[in-house]
């Protein structure tokens, strides 16, 4: 009998191992606090991930958005496996809690574009906080090549950003963002990874010519859904949207 518990552990251990290598996280907890924007009166709760074992990395910085979560709060942990994954490879992870208890709830009535407008341009504000505080703090971070990654409505403040801040970010990556346009541009690098059941609205993609003349990266994840683009993905699911990323921010 203590033969067999102990061959159960060993089995679970390496399932979770395996899990987590799929990932391609470290699994370590993030340093959870709050900055505070005076400005704005405006409290922005983060998650930072760092891979403390390494701390030779070349420390880049990248920002996560998360996907409306309907100001119930704890979105901001929701994208542990892509966050665990850019930290074991260097990077220095920031996820933002866009949305507050106090916040209004995201309009569904109405043109998108027009009355979820606020809200992108509040998390564009938001994204731009979190960095001007970050030099502040962690000078040493490599601010050259910043990179954005957002999912769904995340990805559409993640979109607006270099529109409305030019010149700040190196690689905008962006999870089935479908209201807001993707930016036509080379420079910041756009990449957009698509779910199989949500179609973007008309404009937010750039056509084929687009793609080639800008250099824009669009690819469709044949087997996930809009709502498994984050810790709600299987193993598998994580582990290929982990593997473009990568791919994304070694170009």
């Amino acid at each position: 009998m203590k033969k067999c518990l102990i061959f159960l552990f060993i089995l679970t251990l390496c399932i979770f191992s395996k899990s987590l290598a799929q990932q391609g996280g470290n699994s370590s907890k993030p340093d959870t606090f709050a900055l505070f924007d005076k400005a704005r009166n405006r409290k922005i709760p983060v998650a930072v991930y760092t891979d403390k074992s390494n701390a030779k990395a070349n420390k880049r910085l990248a920002i996560v958005s998360h996907g409306y979560g309907q100001n119930t709060g704890g979105a901001l942990l929701a994208y542990s496996a892509i966050s665990n994954m850019l930290a074991s490879n260097g990077f220095v992870v920031v996820s933002i809690q866009h949305e507050l208890p106090s916040d209004s709830l995201l309009p569904t009535a109405g043109i998108p574009q027009v009355v979820r407008m606020p809200f992108w341009d509040r998390g564009a504000d938001n994204i731009h906080f979190v960095i001007k505080e970050f030099k502040k703090s962690h000078p040493e971070l490599d601010y050259e090549h910043i990179t954005l990654i957002g999912h769904s409505n995340g990805g559409d403040m993640s979109a607006l950003f270099p529109q409305k801040y030019p010149g700040i970010v190196d690689k905008v990556i962006t999870l089935d963002n479908r209201r807001m346009s993707l930016p036509r541009t080379r420079h910041p690098k756009i990449y957009t990874l698509r779910s199989s059941d949500q179609p973007a609205d008309e404009g937010v993609l750039p056509n084929i010519e687009e793609q080639k003349k800008f250099e824009i990266t669009v690819i469709k994840l044949q087997n996930t859904i809009h709502n498994d683009m984050n810790d709600m993905g299987t193993p598998a699911q994580q582990k290929e949207i982990n593997d473009y990323i990568l791919t994304f921010i070694k170009q």
